[in-house]
């Protein structure tokens, strides 16, 4: 049978080779991958406090050391996936984590601002790994695997994050803190060599040109929002400056929607994107990015004030590592169960029993705070509602997108979960700023401000389980595609129908 080409006149995607056939290996390392990434964006942590003094610069300066791998890493999420689509996803996995590796080894080498936010780029540039490795796995991971795979792939986000905390800070207490970017630069470079012996390239190509204009746009619309967001209480929420971003990412979000729509070949489908499990998805996860952020807010908040507050429990930054680093077990002990859950009851039902988990786990962290066993509990409660429903939300999506979209799509949803965790920041430090009491002479944050940042984040997933709800559900468990020989995609349910996702590069969509 012969194939359309696809809008733009490019050549039609060359069939797909038979899936891997050393899939646990594969598995295993775009897994390793995805942590590694993660544990990028937690591994200055320990050294936060410190920027001022070790850069010579202002605290407000020295902010723009985190600001700019957040902002780098909201432009290159959307980008990274279209391009995999289109040139390949594992060269796009091996070109993001050359960036990391050369990010960590520039950090390593700067002692002053300016090269510090420059080296610090770089790892946010990266950040589109973890939906690249999730898109590859689609492609060749055999499908009665893939449902696993992927939930392991998406829960490696908040492993990394777990794990780096107290390795960071273990790291810090005995060592140069230039050590923390060496170290971080190793493990790039162990990832990189991993990927490249065992990861196969994706054989499935969307082809076409890059869509120059639509990645500007986005970028310039996402630096504006995000910008906003994490700058506002420090430049004032009413100042000109903050209006000013705020309404400039409007004006070009809505141009930049009007381009895509016209565009023959856009960054990213709008069409597709506007599909009900497609949209109701991405804002399932944009609520539950700004529910699940609270936890990395407040518990080290709470872990760390001094015990003579009353409600402080004193502990060191390695402790505090300690007691967050089981919840990034759990999300990765959980994204089988995510898995099953899928299969029996379809994706969107962990999706929804994640954010009852994580709305319970806010719950009992409005109670159980007299001691750091409790917020153990706390915090691998709300880690396991996070495993389940990030396990859940690349098959949903997957479910319902071409294959040859498949990067971009994941890629989507990664960034709505980051605009969530950045507005969860945001609003999480207007709380705790203005809800204060006096103590050795400066203001903390009071009981009731962390009350009310769990609640208000309780509450976010509750509205997550409610936007879940309406998510269509499908007819076969789990909906996920891979391709078959043929080039065509397939459903891994056996004898499952297949949805909008089994769409042939160039074949009409609907």
């Amino acid at each position: 049978m012969s194939q359309a080409h696809p809008v733009g006149g490019a050549p039609p995607a060359p069939a797909p080779t038979p899936a891997a056939s050393r899939p646990t290996a594969v598995i295993a390392v775009l897994a390793f991958a995805g942590i590694t990434v993660s544990l990028m964006q937690t591994v200055i942590i320990p050294i936060v406090p410190r920027l001022p003094e070790l850069l010579d610069t202002s605290a407000a300066q020295s902010a723009w050391v985190v600001t700019a791998t957040l902002l780098a890493g909201a432009v290159a999420t959307p980008v990274a996936g279209r391009l995999g689509d289109m040139y390949g996803k594992r060269r796009l996995l091996l070109v993001s984590l050359v960036l990391l590796i050369t990010g960590s080894v520039l950090a390593a080498l700067s002692s002053s601002l300016v090269p510090m936010v420059a080296a610090r780029v770089l790892p946010g540039l990266a950040a589109g790994v973890i939906p690249l490795g999730i898109s590859v796995m689609r492609d060749t991971v055999p499908a009665e695997r893939l449902g696993s795979a992927t939930a392991a792939m998406s829960a490696s986000l908040g492993v990394g994050g777990a794990l780096g905390l107290p390795a960071s800070a273990l790291l810090v207490e005995y060592a140069d803190w230039h050590m923390l970017f060496w170290v971080a630069a190793a493990v790039g470079v162990v990832a990189a060599v991993l990927v490249l012996a065992v990861v196969p390239e994706s054989p499935v190509r969307s082809g076409g040109r890059f869509d120059l204009v639509g990645a500007l746009g986005l970028s310039a619309a996402l630096v504006c929002l995000l910008l906003g967001v994490s700058k506002g209480a420090e430049w004032g929420w009413t100042s000109a400056t903050v209006l000013a971003l705020f309404a400039g990412a409007a004006v070009v979000l809505l141009v930049w929607g009007v381009w895509e729509l016209r565009s023959p070949r856009p960054l990213v489908d709008l069409r597709v994107t506007a599909r009900p499990q497609v949209l109701m998805t991405n804002a399932a996860s944009l609520v539950f990015g700004f529910s699940m952020f609270a936890m990395s807010l407040v518990l080290p908040q709470m872990l760390q004030l001094p015990e003579a507050t009353g409600y402080g429990l004193g502990q060191g930054l390695f402790q505090v590592g300690l007691v967050m680093a089981p919840s990034g077990l759990v999300m990765m002990a959980m994204a089988p169960v995510s898995s099953r859950l899928s299969r029996a009851a379809g994706p969107r039902t962990p999706l929804m029993v994640g954010a009852v988990v994580v709305a319970a786990g806010y719950g009992l962290g409005t109670v159980l705070t007299a001691a750091p066993w409790q917020l153990v509990i706390v915090s691998s409660t709300i880690g396991s509602g996070i495993g389940l429903a990030y396990g859940a939300m690349p098959a949903l999506i997957m479910a319902a997108v071409p294959v040859s979209q498949t990067a971009a799509a994941n890629s989507l949803n990664t960034l709505m979960r980051a605009v969530g965790t950045s507005v969860s920041s945001a609003v999480a430090g207007v709380l705790l700023a203005h809800m204060t009491v006096p103590f050795a002479g400066t203001d903390v944050p009071s009981p009731e401000a962390f009350r009310t940042v769990l609640a208000v984040a309780g509450g976010a997933a509750v509205a997550a389980f409610v936007v879940a709800a309406l998510i269509p559900a499908r007819r076969a468990a789990d909906e996920v595609s891979a391709p078959e020989g043929d080039g065509r995609a397939k459903a891994t349910a056996a004898g499952a129908r297949p949805g909008p996702s089994a769409v042939v590069p160039g074949a009409a969509q609907e």
